[in-house]
């Protein structure tokens, strides 16, 4: 997946492995994580298949730097993937679900403090989709509004972040009630 993401970031504009690493981290990371080791790694291969080229600008006093753009080829590749419908469901993975799905064990404090914790994380990540996500998608648009389609679709998954953290927090301090009123404290 990780090389359709490339494609579609290239899409929009030239960029290098470190500018794609920002895009990255300021839009898809919050439903689609990567590090630049793979960013780089995965954009080897995409040059190798025909998809991107690169080229290299010299910079004075720094090094120079590769600069990664969409072959013909590799907008066909990136279409080609949107246009197939997924015909399964996406499976999650929860670290936090698994765990407290065996935590009868750890105590009740040991509980509640890992759902405070996950309580307090979800509620930033919520402030962050309410607040900033939104205005980096309108900044965006202002340098390239060709853009404004792709920002329709950016606030369409922005919004189902801020819901699903919406929900997240409010199932954590149901259970964290639950815990709370009804675990039996261990001796």
């Amino acid at each position: 997946m990780l090389k359709y993401a490339l494609l579609g970031f290239l899409s929009y504009q030239p960029m290098t492995g470190y500018e794609l690493e920002n895009h990255f981290r300021s839009s898809a990371a919050h439903f689609w994580h990567t590090r630049l080791s793979q960013i780089y790694m995965t954009l080897r291969d995409l040059e190798t298949d025909g998809w991107v080229v690169s080229t290299v600008e010299a910079q004075e006093k720094r090094p120079d730097r590769r600069v990664y753009e969409l072959t013909t080829a590799g907008k066909e590749a990136l279409h080609v993937w949107l246009a197939e419908p997924l015909t399964e469901r996406s499976l999650v993975k929860d670290t936090l679900l698994l765990k407290l799905f065996f935590s009868a064990a750890a105590g009740k404090r040991a509980i509640l403090k890992q759902l405070h914790i996950q309580r307090d994380l979800h509620r930033a990540q919520l402030k962050l989709y309410q607040e900033d996500a939104h205005a980096l998608a309108q900044q965006q648009v202002a340098i390239q509004p060709a853009l404004a389609r792709d920002a329709l679709l950016w606030e369409s998954v922005r919004d189902f972040g801020t819901k699903f953290e919406h929900l997240y927090v409010e199932w954590l301090e149901e259970t964290i009630q639950k815990i709370e009123s009804e675990f039996p404290e261990t001796s």
